[in-house]
């Protein structure tokens, strides 16, 4: 049987479109046939293929998918637009800005029948996928902690959204994605250190489904970049590093010591250390093949809109917790339970 070449389409060609056009480009079995921004290309990403400055063109020329990167703030509408045009969509993160934008997508979609995905990237992250694995296998036992840090300079592109919406819902989804566990509550603290509206500083405090406690640090005002997550449990840690895509075991001891003051510690002690020698594929290019994947009926990564839509709520749980100085219980995505105040979301069910 001979293989369909998918024709595909970037919307809009700031930095993450003109990444995603560069892995399109070059991505088999995929045909980068048309982009659409109203700004123009001013990075010429789209060299060589038609630019348009409306979605309606996309609908004329025929595409098989659409990747959408345009600001956050812009989703709703262009991904409701896309899911009524039957175009499948690889949405940037998060999912929408908002609750209400949200729910709004993930019904367009649903109705309409047509296959979406957010693309939270950590998924295809090789530490994160070697991470979730040996949980799954039961290397570390019963996990009881989650910790993660996101830090570095502030980056200028973006200006929507603050810290809670741009990083944290990476380790949000991370986080429920490598557990297999969803948030059930979260506490938050957050500051404004560079004269922006949006928060530039996080530190959240949440639990999931299971018991396990996560933590948080998330912000874009350090000179020093970094992406860790530590995941804790009964017989050690282990340690990715998403920067540089490495993954180690820190595993509880066995030795047993004569020391006297370390004797009377009735905790843990610290045994063997193992970085692991892992495969490291691009995680953009994986997260490509992976929807083209999903399209063509080869999917390796099972995951819907529903899971991005429960990160959003986390999202907004997490600013309402900062704002009121209070723990926030996240709502189901699959109810109609409602943030409070001007966080309330309305919801309607596809027929």
């Amino acid at each position: 049987m001979t293989r369909h070449t998918l024709r595909a389409a970037v919307v809009g060609l700031g930095r993450m479109g003109r990444l995603h056009a560069r892995v399109l480009r070059r991505l088999d079995g995929v045909d980068l046939v048309a982009a659409v921004d109203p700004a123009g290309d001013l990075h010429r990403a789209a060299e060589g293929i038609p630019l348009f400055a409306d979605l309606d063109a996309l609908t004329n020329l025929g595409v098989d998918y659409a990747v959408l990167a345009c600001p956050t703030l812009l989703h709703e509408a262009l991904a409701v637009r896309l899911a009524a045009a039957g175009i499948p969509t690889l949405v940037e993160k998060p999912l929408a800005a908002t609750p209400r934008a949200a729910r709004r997508i993930v019904n367009a979609f649903h109705t309409a029948g047509v296959p979406a995905r957010v693309g939270y990237i950590e998924r295809f992250n090789p530490a994160l996928i070697a991470l979730r694995a040996r949980l799954e296998d039961g290397q570390l036992g019963d996990v009881f902690e989650v910790g993660t840090r996101r830090a570095g300079p502030y980056p200028a592109r973006i200006t929507d959204v603050g810290v809670i919406h741009d990083l944290a819902t990476h380790d949000l989804d991370l986080t429920a994605w490598v557990t297999g566990h969803p948030y059930t509550s979260i506490a938050a603290r957050t500051a404004h250190r560079s004269g922006r509206p949006h928060e530039d500083l996080l530190a959240a405090l949440g639990q999931l489904d299971d018991g396990t406690i996560t933590h948080h640090q998330v912000n874009w005002i350090s000179p020093m970049k970094s992406r860790t997550t530590i995941v804790t449990g009964d017989h050690g840690c282990l340690v990715a590093d998403t920067l540089t895509a490495d993954l180690t075991y820190w595993a509880n001891g066995r030795t047993p010591h004569e020391w006297e003051a370390l004797s009377a510690f009735r905790g843990v002690t610290e045994g063997d250390v193992t970085r692991y020698a892992i495969p490291k594929k691009e995680p953009l290019v994986a997260e490509h093949e992976a929807f083209r994947d999903m399209i063509t009926g080869r999917d390796r990564h099972p995951g819907d809109l529903r899971g991005a839509l429960r990160i959003v709520l986390t999202a907004h749980a997490t600013a309402e917790a900062a704002r009121t100085g209070t723990t926030v219980p996240i709502p189901d995505p699959m109810t109609d339970e409602p943030f409070s105040g001007s966080f309330a979301v309305p919801v309607s069910t596809p027929g």
